[in-house]
């Protein structure tokens, strides 16, 4: 009996696994990731407090939680009147938001790939490009709806009553650089795609670039379980923290906005890593409140182990936490690369993809804020609503700590994973398991 397949009915299989992946699912991937940004940043912004602010600014608030997940840029604008005004700005990625909506687009940006062993270039740029092009249209309306002015009161003493003199009641409203916001949102999305292409082992490569998977998929799928890994021991540790000490509604603020900005930047302080910070006036940084209190100071501060320990001896639990959970991704990474791939190798690869996700941290890790009221160009008088807020890393040295680690880390997660049966080795009856078998 013939095992061939006649060139109709292949061409046929040919046009459904098209057609799986056609406009409709597009929608479906689009809206999906859109919805779950939504959810997650309504829910964290609820939870924070915002649902309270006036004037009808939750949705805008909501919508420009959106834009900055994606790297949007959010202009913060004010006014007090003639004879005063207010300065405000604000940088900051919320992470949760950011990281809900990678999974679910990548997921669905997966999942009709999936069982293929070979993709052309051509079909994966038209599947990606019905994504892009109607996730463009989203970002568009994002930035349009992410623009809202509201008053902010400042009480019934005598600041207030000033206030009201000279009709300096502070407004502050927001907008959205929609050219600027729009083309990060679609670089953003370009990200997702690829590292999902280059994590997930199940799906297609076009024929030219395969020569690359036993290399660069071990690793980025490596590194994507660190983050992830990381992620779920911070919502752990914040539900304890909730459960045992209280403030639920602000531990789920935290979790649901920033959980990630919080563990990420715990991951490269574990390493060895410093941040420079400081905050000033009304400001603050959520839990732990150990950060609060070291960059709480005149001047800038530096935030590492040795500040942190300080205050809290604990902090050097990150370390130990840090080479655990390094040498759990190098053994993961070993095991899911070719057998052929020698321990040096390993370590190599390691060093590379961690120095590459550390300096992503840093990327997207950092804060800035500040906002202040003055009244004919004198002085700060916002009666404790002015302050300032900025956090950022010193990255080369960060990226540079990480070398070294990734090196130590990969060696050793090469050797534990000997023992574990990998793709290309020879079994025990002489069969050889291929290096491109799942």
């Amino acid at each position: 009996m013939s095992s061939r397949i006649p060139s109709g009915q292949a061409r046929t299989s040919g046009e459904r696994a098209v057609a799986r992946h056609g406009w409709v699912h597009a929608l479906v991937t689009v809206l999906g990731g859109l919805l779950a940004m939504a959810l997650v940043s309504a829910l964290g912004l609820w939870a924070a407090g915002a649902a309270d602010l006036p004037d009808g600014s939750f949705a805008p608030v909501v919508a420009a939680t959106m834009v900055t997940a994606v790297g949007g840029t959010v202009k913060l604008a004010g006014g007090a009147g003639d004879l005063a005004e207010t300065r405000a700005g604000l940088t900051v990625i919320p992470l949760s938001v950011t990281l809900t909506g990678a999974l679910v687009i990548a997921w669905g940006f997966l999942r009709p790939l999936r069982h293929r062993a070979v993709a052309g270039a051509t079909e994966l740029a038209g599947w990606a490009g019905r994504v892009a092009a109607l996730w463009l249209l989203a970002l568009i309306g994002l930035t349009l709806a992410a623009r809202h002015t509201f008053e902010i009161s400042l009480g019934d003493d005598t600041l207030g009553e000033l206030g009201d003199l000279f009709g300096a009641s502070p407004k502050i409203g927001f907008t959205t650089d929609v050219p600027l916001s729009v083309f990060v949102g679609v670089v953003w999305l370009a990200g997702v795609l690829v590292l999902a292409l280059l994590v997930s082992r199940g799906a297609p490569l076009p024929a030219g670039l395969l020569r690359f998977q036993a290399s660069v998929r071990p690793a980025a799928y490596a590194m994507v379980a660190l983050l992830l890994a990381c992620v779920v021991i911070g919502v752990v540790v914040a539900l304890i923290v909730a459960v045992t000490k209280g403030h639920a509604r602000e531990t789920f603020a935290v979790i649901l906005l920033g959980i990630p900005n919080l563990v990420w930047l715990a991951l490269t302080i574990g390493l060895g890593a410093t941040w420079n910070g400081r905050v000033e006036g009304p400001f603050g940084l959520p839990m732990p409140h150990v950060l609060d209190e070291v960059l709480r100071t005149p001047d800038v501060s530096e935030l590492n182990l040795r500040t942190l320990a300080e205050h809290d001896g604990r902090v050097w639990w990150l370390l130990v936490v840090d080479v655990v959970l390094l040498l759990a991704a190098a053994f993961v990474m070993a095991a899911r690369s070719p057998a052929r791939v020698r321990a040096w190798q390993h370590a190599v690869h390691m060093a590379v993809a961690l120095a590459l996700t550390v300096f992503m941290i840093g990327l997207v890790g950092r804060i800035s804020a500040h906002y202040g009221l003055s009244v004919l160009g004198i002085g700060d008088l916002g009666g404790g609503l002015g302050g300032e807020l900025f956090l950022r890393p010193k990255l080369w040295g960060a990226v540079g700590l990480a070398v070294p680690w990734g090196l130590v880390t990969g060696f050793a997660g090469a050797l534990l994973a000997r023992r574990v049966r990998r793709r290309g080795e020879v079994r025990p009856d002489g069969e050889v398991r291929p290096d491109g078998e799942g």
